[in-house]
């Protein structure tokens, strides 16, 4: 055994007994490939769990990820879905093999699959038998994004990656590739199609990339320095910038744009007039006929006269304008080495986290980016953040911050799954947090009900511990599906709060109050076999969990 494939193998060793979402090694490797596959993407570790469709009729698909421009596309964002004409949509498939070989049968599967499920001529409900549910939602969703998007002229790409812990390649699974790929292409003519193994060595440097990110930004002319020297206003030309802001494959770096307010808005008026600008080259410079962008960073130091190092950096406004200089460059990478325009560009090391929350609100609040997407610097947000760490906790405000300084995934709670935990809890709707995880913060309504500015901090801690104590039990059931454990997450997380409050109306004075020490896993198991029971009386699958009427028959069944 080779020394990558040894020091892998005692890396998830160690990582599986601190994860609270696998309980063995082959299950945690799926996750981790996925996580070093991925991790340009920025995703957290919900979404990378999202994707993971492993179980019984995968047909080879241990998860599936889909990604417009390099944005997570969800289920619910489908039916709004737009895109520029020549926009990437990217659709990944992975199969992990905590083995130390790369076999043929993988690949004869996905020649299987991709005959059935890239055939649009074939509705994915003549595979029910064949493959799980969740295998055919994510094919559907990636058909429902095609056909949404066919007049914007997208372009595909699909892409297989194959992990394991091997050494070599045989030239024979090399072949299964090739006509893997001719089959796709069959289907997709002018997609690009790529087959891609990840082996030990290429695993474990995807693994020894550094969370904390140092890069040089080149600058048209000399910076003007700001204050103590710490904060700079500079010119950019706007070359330079498409090669700071995409990774070696030319790829947008998505590390580098701020989680909370980094959705491209799509094809609207000021976009266009952006991307008109920059198509134009007119005698006038970019930067007189555009704002420019805002990017703040843990530390900026002068290298030179013309040449900043920055650590950590996030480009906090100007969303728009870097997609649009991004687009126009993937485009015409002709224009690289004449483009003389430039950007203008401040860079700012904020003083404190409150001050950089005032910089991101304050810069976006400007320009037409919704306000759904600035929540998390609200002042609540922050006050739980900081109750949360005084008890062990850590609330995931700043997307990946706690995951990239090495908290363990047991003590971090992100946004998305408190915010799920508070919707099954307080409006009783656990089929809304199953079935709209990505969209719980953007209904002003919702939004009020769930973040009052007065509201006990401790009702929040609490619903944030209900949570991980449901899903750790959940964990350890073994006679249940990933899928299944998702589908009844927080129908038994409600099933059991209620059954301790024995009421169906819960408040927030109800969750601060109640005792987590009557919350046993003997308690959860005897409430987990009656649910769990009638979900699978009901079809077992994720209409039910999904569907508004499940609750109802939840309350029957604890006899409330």
């Amino acid at each position: 055994m080779q020394n990558n494939q040894i020091l892998l193998k005692e890396i998830i060793n160690a990582e599986v007994k601190e994860s609270e979402f696998c309980q063995n090694e082959s299950e945690y490797f799926e996750f981790f490939s996925a996580a070093q596959i991925l991790k340009n993407y920025n995703l957290s570790d919900d979404e990378i769990l999202d994707g993971i469709t492993d179980g019984g009729n995968d047909g080879g698909c241990d998860s599936a990820y889909l990604f417009l421009n390099g944005n997570l596309v969800t289920t619910e964002q489908i039916a709004t879905l737009s895109a520029n004409k020549g926009a990437i949509l990217n659709f990944i498939i992975v199969q992990s093999k905590n083995t130390q070989s790369f076999k043929e049968d993988v690949i004869m599967k996905w020649k299987t699959l991709s005959t059935n499920l890239l055939d649009l001529s074939q509705p994915t409900t003549d595979f029910v038998d064949r493959y799980a549910e969740a295998v055919l939602d994510k094919f559907q969703m990636f058909r429902d994004a095609m056909t949404k998007l066919v007049r914007s002229q997208v372009k595909v790409q699909i892409q297989y990656f194959y992990t394991t812990l091997a050494s070599e390649l045989h030239p024979h699974v090399i072949e299964q590739a090739e006509e893997l790929k001719k089959i796709c292409k069959g289907f997709f003519p002018a997609a690009t199609i790529d087959v891609i193994f990840v082996d030990a060595d290429k695993l474990m440097e995807l693994y020894n990339v550094d969370s904390e990110e140092a890069i040089n930004l080149y600058l048209a002319d000399r910076p003007i320095a700001l204050g103590n020297h710490k904060d700079y206003v500079a010119l950019v030309n706007i070359a330079t910038y498409f090669k700071f802001i995409t990774d070696e494959n030319g790829l947008l770096q998505k590390k580098f744009l701020e989680s909370n307010v980094r959705d491209y808005q799509g094809n609207n008026a000021v976009n266009s007039a952006i991307a008109d600008t920059l198509k134009d080259n007119t005698v006038e410079d970019f930067w007189w006929l555009n704002n420019g962008v805002t990017i703040i960073a843990e530390e900026i130091s002068l290298v030179n006269s013309r040449e900043l190092l920055l650590v950590n950096p996030s480009i906090v406004n100007g969303l728009q304008t870097t997609t649009e200089i991004y687009n126009y460059f993937s485009a015409n990478t002709n224009q690289l080495a004449s483009d003389l325009r430039n950007i203008l560009v401040r860079l700012i090391v904020p003083e404190s986290e409150e001050s950089r929350d005032r910089i991101i609100f304050a810069t976006n609040n400007q320009t037409n980016i919704s306000k759904s997407l600035l929540r998390v610097t609200d002042t609540i947000h922050l006050q739980i953040e900081m109750y949360f760490k005084s008890r062990g906790l850590y609330y995931d405000r700043r997307k990946n911050y706690y995951k990239n300084q090495k908290k363990k995934p047991s003590e971090i709670v992100g946004v998305s799954f408190l915010a799920q935990c508070l919707i099954t809890l307080i409006l009783r709707k656990p089929d809304f947090a199953r079935a709209r995880p990505s969209t719980l913060l953007t209904d002003d309504v919702t939004y009020s009900q769930l973040y009052g500015e007065n509201y006990d901090l401790q009702a929040y801690y609490n619903a944030a511990m209900l949570g991980k104590l449901i899903k750790r039990n959940l964990l350890t059931t073994t006679d249940m599906s990933s899928a299944e454990k998702s589908d009844v997450l927080f129908y038994l997380m409600y099933a059991v709060v209620s059954k301790v409050l024995g009421k169906k109306d819960i408040t927030f004075e109800d969750i601060s109050h109640i005792n987590l020490g009557l919350i046993t896993d003997d308690m959860i198991d005897s409430t987990k076999d009656v649910v769990y029971r009638k979900y699978k009386e009901l079809g077992g699958n994720g209409r039910v969990a999904k569907s508004s009427t499940f609750i109802n028959e939840i309350d029957t069944i604890i006899g409330l």
